[in-house]
């Protein structure tokens, strides 16, 4: 049988060489599968404060490793989710400044639009004064055409023949 101070010296010796965290987390979990052990080393509570003070260690005994498993993956989804909400939250900056080109470039074209629907407006008054000067003037009538002065008609040719 393990005494605790024995299971916190191969332990201590274990975090110093192969207990080393990885490289996405600071801390290391340290499992102890007796329950015998486990209470003993959880009553020493300078010792359980220490290993997680110096070597950045947490001891789970056999009924809190599910907990503790539990509550990393819990913390690893949330900072998955923080990364995503900050993609998102970049991606809305970026659509916003887009955005504002995008009605920049929308008030040009208004711009644009106003000035051809000006041009048609003043084209359709100049229509409108030459339909009313032309009105005084009296139309051919529209049995036979007739030739224009100073054009070569050659049917009329033809018929004074």
């Amino acid at each position: 049988m393990h005494s605790a101070s024995t299971a916190v010296g191969e332990n201590g010796v274990a975090a110093e060489k192969g207990g080393a965290p990885a490289l996405f987390t600071t801390t290391c979990s340290l499992s102890i599968c007796s329950r015998r052990l486990y209470a003993e080393v959880i009553r020493r509570t300078p010792l359980v404060e220490s290993l997680q003070r110096e070597f950045r260690v947490v001891v789970a005994g056999p009924t809190t490793l599910a907990a503790l498993l539990n509550s990393l993956q819990m913390g690893f989804r949330t900072l998955a989710i923080q990364k995503q909400s900050t993609e998102v939250w970049n991606l809305l900056g970026e659509v916003k400044t887009e955005f504002g080109r995008f009605g920049s470039s929308m008030e040009r074209v208004r711009k644009k639009l106003d000035q051809a629907a000006d041009t048609v407006d003043e084209v359709s008054r100049r229509s409108k004064t030459i339909q009313k000067k032309l009105r005084n003037i009296e139309e051919l009538p529209s049995e036979e055409p007739q030739a224009l002065p100073g054009s070569n008609n050659s049917q009329g040719d033809a018929e004074e023949d």
